[in-house]
């Protein structure tokens, strides 16, 4: 019978990590391993930990950052599935289940993701998350995999290796980039976990670094311009800058500061501007300009 494995990167997350927990050791499966790596937590989250010895391991140290955790924990596991859920999000009812009858009947199979749901603080649904059917060319336009909703065999790491520990941001979505190149990720449409989305997260609190690193990082990957993801950059500095699209001026101005933003962005990244993107944008911007004429002239 095949071993489940669950890691879980923490970091003074009490306020969440008993949720996170319990939705992992109610599963209810044999063999589950659970690791719990912690970065030296200040807040409650030791104590919670102790609670639950003799149903999961966990160490409580220094590390530098999410993604040495991660890998860390793998390290110290021995399952033939790993899953990693991160300290504020959790598990749905029966995922566990699922994901090992889905390798049990597809031992083709090296990467399974499922669906999962945006949460609030209180485990309410905010939204779906965004997944579609695999394909590798639009993962490196969309992110579509979300990453409590993820298992993959171990001969994954024994080929592909770890976690880059340089990422601060989307180490996760890195790793799924570096495994598509290689095996088809099979898709379950069954909804497997919730994916906490609140302020002081960390993408949501930096999110034109977390732009700039997702473009930086497909661009090291594939040596290809993401021209998606640097038009999604203007349009969060568009946005942190305070600029909003309810009339025809302010709607202009926004335009103006997505296209310079993706204009650095491009010089920076390569050099120069792709024709179609260039194309593209004096397209937005004769749009944009004669809205706001024709709402000056009305």
């Amino acid at each position: 019978m095949m071993k489940l494995s669950i890691v879980t990167p923490s970091y003074n997350q009490g306020q969440f990590i008993e949720r996170t927990i319990r939705s992992v050791i109610d599963q209810g499966i044999e063999g589950l391993e659970y690791l719990v790596m912690d970065g030296g937590s200040k807040d409650e989250t030791i104590s919670i930990l102790k609670k639950y010895d003799g149903c999961l391991r966990w160490v409580s140290e220094r590390d530098d950052g999410q993604a040495d955790a991660v890998n860390k924990a793998i390290r110290q596991t021995s399952g033939e599935i790993i899953g990693w859920i991160n300290s504020d999000d959790i598990y749905y009812p029966g995922a566990f289940q699922k994901v090992m009858d889905f390798f049990a009947s597809h031992p083709e199979a090296m990467v399974l993701y499922g669906q999962a749901d945006h949460i609030d603080i209180h485990d309410k649904i905010i939204e779906p998350y965004y997944t579609e059917e695999w394909d590798y060319q639009n993962l490196l336009d969309v992110c579509f995999i979300c990453q409590p909703a993820v298992f993959f065999r171990r001969q994954i790491v024994d080929e592909i290796g770890l976690l880059n520990p340089h990422l601060q941001y989307c180490m996760d979505y890195e790793y799924w980039i570096r495994i598509g190149r290689r095996y088809p990720m099979h898709y379950l449409k069954a909804n497997l976990a919730g994916s906490r989305l609140y302020a002081d997260t960390k993408t949501l609190g930096s999110r034109v670094k977390v732009h700039r690193e997702i473009i930086s990082m497909v661009y090291h990957e594939t040596r290809k311009v993401p021209s998606r993801w640097i038009f999604n950059l203007g349009h969060v500095v568009a946005e942190e800058k305070g600029l909003t699209r309810t009339n025809g001026e302010e709607n202009f101005q926004f335009v103006l500061e997505v296209c310079k933003t993706a204009i650095r962005a491009h010089m920076q990244l390569q050099g120069r501007v792709p024709f179609n993107d260039l194309r593209a944008m004096l397209g937005w911007v004769k749009h944009a300009f004669t809205q706001r004429r024709k709402e000056m002239t009305s």
